[in-house]
């Protein structure tokens, strides 16, 4: 009867070994189907607010020390640029003075949106500091709207003339839908200032 009993208490050892392997395979084969489903939906968390949704900039010729600053105003928002770096929408993430403490030659600003919230975005010059005697500052401007991490298409370009102080020219006024599309007949240079709020 003894060796029944070991008999017995080995048996229910093996069965209960294998229904907790048998547990243990089925919850790792449940976590492996549910991984690309939890990836996928991390990656279009993560592109959602991804930085860079709307990207902004403008650059101005390099032998010219002028200052040229960069603003943008994001749909029902206050206005993004040198004295105002960042908002719930933009930040400007380059303010350039010229030549003065440049890194490199290239003269450029830059802004980037964190998603992209449907409505009328703004997109305004300014001269900072008075350019030199009888000589207009091209400043070329272009919009890009990135959708995803790969997909970034320019879908505005101009060129913004500055030959005076303080002098401030809407390179743009647009209106994106929330997918980032650019609303047809939306664009136009309609002079808003964001710097002093009047036109």
């Amino acid at each position: 009867m003894q060796g029944l009993d070991y008999l017995d208490e080995d048996t229910w050892g093996t069965v209960f070994r294998d229904v907790i392997l048998l547990a243990l395979i089925g919850f790792v084969a449940m976590v492996i189907m549910l991984l690309p489903h939890i990836t996928s939906a991390k990656k279009k968390a993560e592109e959602q607010i991804a930085p860079g949704n709307v990207i902004v900039e403008i650059h101005w010729p390099t032998d010219l020390p002028v200052d040229v600053d960069l603003w943008v105003q994001a749909p029902r928002e206050v206005p993004v640029g040198f004295w105002n770096l960042g908002g719930h929408t933009f930040n400007l993430l380059r303010d350039d003075l010229g030549s003065e403490g440049d890194a490199t030659d290239e003269n450029y600003e830059i802004s980037y949106s964190r998603g992209i919230p449907p409505g009328e975005y703004i997109v305004n010059v300014h001269m900072y500091g008075p350019p030199p005697p009888n000589t207009a500052v091209p400043v070329n401007v272009v919009v890009s709207v990135k959708q995803g991490w790969e997909d970034t298409r320019q879908i505005l370009k101009t060129v913004v003339e500055l030959t005076r102080h303080n002098q401030e020219e809407t390179a743009f006024r647009f209106r994106l839908t929330a997918d980032g599309d650019l609303v047809p007949g939306s664009v136009s240079t309609l002079r808003r200032r964001l710097i002093t709020g009047t036109n």
